[in-house]
C-alpha cells in the first residue's frame, strides 16, 4: 500500500469516526439514547475490525505488540455497553495515526524538499544548437548549458565561458555561494547563483551525486528505526502489567467496568507514535545541516556507538593534497606525465583526483577529456587519453595490470616519501611504468578538537585505519591522539578491523566512500565523507556528510543522541503516565470515558515532545572550535 493511499484511508476512517461520535452526540441530545448507542457502537467497530486483522497478521509473524490492549479496550467497551468510551478509543487510534502522519510530514520537510527539487530536464548542445532533453538521456562527455537559477543536473566539469557561481546550501547546509573556475568538478544538486555556464558531463544522471542523495532520502523516508522495535520490547513489560492491574481491579472490586477503565487508559499510543516521530525529526534536522542519514536505524547506531574507526586520507586530512613533485622514469616528460594523469583523473571522484587536475592546470597544461575509463575502488583508474593507454594508482595494481618491471629507484623513492609523510600515485603509460606523482595532504586543523569532542559524545575508542605507510600513519595518529593506528591496510584489512572492533562495542566507520565502501557496510554505522562518498557508496554508507568537514560527524552524533534520548523520554513518560492513570482507574476514580480522554491528551503530549528533536541546542562538543553551540535558527544559516 502506497503512503498516499494509506493517508487517504486514515483520513477517511478519522472522518467516519468523528461523524459517528458527533451523530451519537446529537442523538443523545435529542433524547434518542438507543440511536446514540448504535452510532457509537458502529463507530467503535470501524476501528475494531481492521485492528483484528492487524493483530492476526502480527501473530502469524510471531509478534505480539501492545495493539492487543486497544483491541481488548474496544471489545470490552462493546461488551459492557460503554459505547462512547469505545468510540473515543477508536478516535484515539485513528486520530493518533493521522497525527503521526502530520508530525512525520513536518519532520520530513527538508527530506521531501530534496527529492522534489531533483532536476528532470537539461539543455544539451547538439550540432551546435541547444535542445531540451530529459536528464536520463545525458551521457558522459555531453556538453550542457546550465542557466541562472537552474539546478546542476549531473556531476561535471565547468567548461566556461567564465566561472560558475553555485549555491550548494541544499547539499552542504552552507549558505555562501561558491566560485568554480573552468575545469573545476561540480556536483549535481547545486543551484546556479551566477550567469549561465557550460558543463561537461562526467556521469549519467543515475550515477550523479544528487541521484545518490535522492536514493538515500527515499530510504530514510521508508525506514523504521530499531527503536520502534525497542518500543515493542517495552510492550513485553507493559502488556502483562496492564492485564494484571485490570484483572485485580475486576476481582477485588467485582467490577468489570473498572477493568475496562484500566484497559482504556492503557491504550498504548505513546509507545506506537513517539519513537518514529522522534527519529524522523532527527533525520530531517540532520538533512538541514547537509548530513544525509539513510534511516532511523542509522540514527540509533550513531547514538549507541562507542568505537570510531577513521580512514586517514580525506577524513582526518584535508582531502585536498598538493603535488610536491613529479618523477618520470623513462621517455615521458614530467609535464606530459602529469598532463595524462590529470586528464584521466578529471572524471574520478577519488579524494586525490582534484589535486592532480589543479596541479596540471597550474602548469598551464591542457587536459583533454578521457575515454574508456574504468575505476577499481581502492586500487586505481585506467582509460585512454589522446590515444594513450593511461593507468594510475597503487604500484602493486599497476604491476598486475601492465606486467612491467619496476625501476631500481622506486624502492628508495618510496622510502623517502614515507619518511616525509607524503603520499604517492604511480602512473603507467602504454603498458609501461612511466613515473610517480608525490603529494602532501596536511591534517585538518579541526581534526584533534573534533575527535576530542566526540569522546564527550560517547565515543570511548578511536582507531585510525589507512593504506599509508607506518611512518606516515604513526605521525598523524600521534598528533591526533587516537588509541590505535592500523597502517598499510587493504580494503579487506579495514573490513576485518571493523568486524574485530564490532565484537567489542558498537562501531562507526568513517571514510571517503570509495575504497572504504566494504568497511562502511561492515560497521554498525558507515559514514561517507563529502560528495565523493555520496556518489560511490550510497549503498554502503548509512550516513553521508555532504560538506567535506569532519566536525559534521560530531554534529551527527549529537543529533543522534538527542533523537534517541527524546524518543526514549517520550516512550517512558507516556508509559509512566499511563500506569499512574491505570492505578487511579483501578480504584474507581477514573471511568472508561474519562480514561479515554486522558489517554488522548497523553498522545498529543508525547508527539509534541518528540517534535522537540527538530529544535533545541546541541552540546558544544558538536561544534568544536566554535565555543557555545549555535541556536537552531543560526544553525540553518551557518
Amino acid at each position: 500500500m502506497t503512503s498516499t493511499l494509506h493517508q487517504r484511508l486514515t483520513r477517511a476512517v478519522v472522518a467516519l469516526v468523528v461523524a459517528g461520535i458527533a451523530g451519537g452526540g446529537l442523538a443523545q441530545w435529542a433524547g434518542r439514547p438507543e440511536l446514540a448507542g448504535y452510532l457509537w457502537a458502529g463507530t467503535t467497530a470501524i476501528a475494531f475490525l481492521p485492528l483484528i486483522g492487524s493483530i492476526v497478521a502480527s501473530l502469524r509473524r510471531g509478534e505480539m505488540g501492545v495493539d492487543a490492549i486497544a483491541l481488548l479496550a474496544m471489545g470490552g467497551s462493546l461488551a459492557l455497553g460503554q459505547y462512547l468510551a469505545g468510540a473515543v478509543v477508536a478516535l484515539m487510534l485513528s486520530g493518533g495515526e493521522l497525527l503521526e502522519d502530520y508530525a512525520g510530514a513536518r519532520a520530513r520537510k527538508e527530506l521531501s524538499s530534496l527529492v522534489e527539487r531533483a532536476p528532470r530536464e537539461v539543455h544539451r548542445y547538439e550540432d551546435g544548437e541547444l535542445a531540451e532533453r530529459g536528464v536520463g538521456l545525458v551521457e558522459p562527455g555531453d556538453l550542457l548549458l546550465v542557466k541562472p537559477g537552474e539546478i546542476v543536473p549531473v556531476d561535471g566539469l565547468v567548461a566556461g565561458p567564465g566561472a560558475a557561481v553555485l549555491d550548494e546550501a541544499a547539499l552542504t547546509g552552507e549558505s555562501l555561494p561558491v566560485d568554480h573556475r573552468p575545469g573545476d568538478r561540480v556536483r549535481s544538486g547545486a543551484v546556479n547563483a551566477g550567469g549561465p555556464f557550460d558543463l561537461r558531463a562526467v556521469t549519467r544522471a543515475e550515477e550523479s551525486t544528487y541521484a545518490a542523495i535522492v536514493r538515500l532520502v527515499q530510504e530514510a523516508e521508508a525506514s523504521r528505526a530499531p527503536f520502534v522495535r525497542l518500543a515493542d520490547r517495552y510492550s513485553l513489560f507493559f502488556l502483562p502489567v496492564t492485564l494484571a492491574i485490570a484483572g485485580l481491579a475486576w476481582v477485588l472490586a467485582d467490577s468489570p467496568t473498572r477493568a475496562l477503565a484500566v484497559l482504556v487508559v492503557a491504550t498504548p499510543c505513546p509507545l506506537i507514535l513517539a519513537a518514529p516521530v522522534a527519529f524522523v525529526s532527527g533525520i530531517s534536522r540532520a538533512a538541514r545541516r547537509g548530513i544525509i542519514v539513510k534511516g532511523g536505524g542509522a540514527i540509533e547506531a550513531l547514538a549507541r556507538a562507542r568505537t570510531l574507526l577513521l580512514d586517514k586520507t580525506g577524513t582526518l586530512t584535508r582531502g585536498t593534497p598538493s603535488v610536491t613533485r613529479v618523477e618520470a622514469f623513462g621517455a615521458v616528460s614530467q609535464d606530459e606525465l602529469l598532463r595524462l594523469a590529470a586528464a584521466l583523473d578529471q572524471v574520478s571522484p577519488h579524494v586525490l583526483a582534484a589535486s592532480l587536475v589543479e596541479a596540471a592546470r597550474g602548469r598551464g597544461l591542457g587536459l583533454p577529456f578521457p575515454t574508456e575509463v574504468t575505476e577499481t575502488s581502492g586500487s586505481g583508474i585506467e582509460g585512454r587519453v589522446d590515444g594513450h593507454a593511461v593507468a594510475l594508482g597503487r604500484l602493486g595494481w599497476l604491476r598486475q595490470k601492465t606486467g612491467s618491471e619496476v625501476p631500481a629507484q622506486v624502492a628508495e623513492l618510496r622510502r623517502q616519501v614515507a619518511e616525509e609523510g607524503h603520499s604517492n600515485i604511480f602512473v603507467a603509460v602504454d603498458g609501461g611504468l612511466a613515473g610517480v606523482i608525490v603529494l602532501v595532504d596536511p591534517v585538518r586543523e579541526d581534526s584533534a578538537a573534533t575527535l576530542a569532542g566526540m569522546r564527550t559524545l560517547g565515543i570511548e575508542r578511536i582507531v585510525m585505519v589507512t593504506g599509508d605507510h607506518h611512518g606516515v600513519a604513526d605521525r598523524v595518529g600521534a598528533a591526533l591522539g587516537v588509541d590505535e593506528v592500523l597502517a598499510e591496510c587493504s580494503p579487506e584489512d579495514k573490513v576485518e578491523a571493523v568486524r574485530r572492533e564490532s565484537r567489542q562495542a558498537p562501531t562507526v566507520m568513517v571514510g571517503d566512500g570509495i575504497n572504504d565502501a566494504p568497511a562502511l557496510a561492515a560497521a554498525d554505522a558507515g559514514v561517507a565523507m563529502g560528495a565523493r562518498g555520496a556518489t560511490a557508496s550510497s549503498a554502503a554508507a548509512d550516513v553521508v556528510l555532504m560538506l567535506d568537514r569532519l566536525d559534521r560527524l560530531a554534529e551527527a552524533l549529537a543529533i543522534a543522541h538527542r533523537s534517541r534520548g527524546i524518543a526514549l523520554q517520550s516512550v517512558l513518560a507516556g508509559m509512566g503516565l499511563s500506569i499512574a492513570a491505570m492505578l487511579v482507574a483501578a480504584f474507581g476514580y477514573l471511568p472508561p470515558l474519562g480514561g479515554a480522554l486522558f489517554q488522548e491528551a497523553i498522545d498529543v503530549a508525547v508527539i509534541l515532545n518528540a517534535l522537540r528533536v527538530l529544535g533545541g541546542e546541541l552540546p558544544a562538543a558538536a561544534f568544536p572550535g566554535r565555543g557555545a553551540a549555535p541556536r537552531p535558527e543560526a544553525q540553518a544559516a551557518t
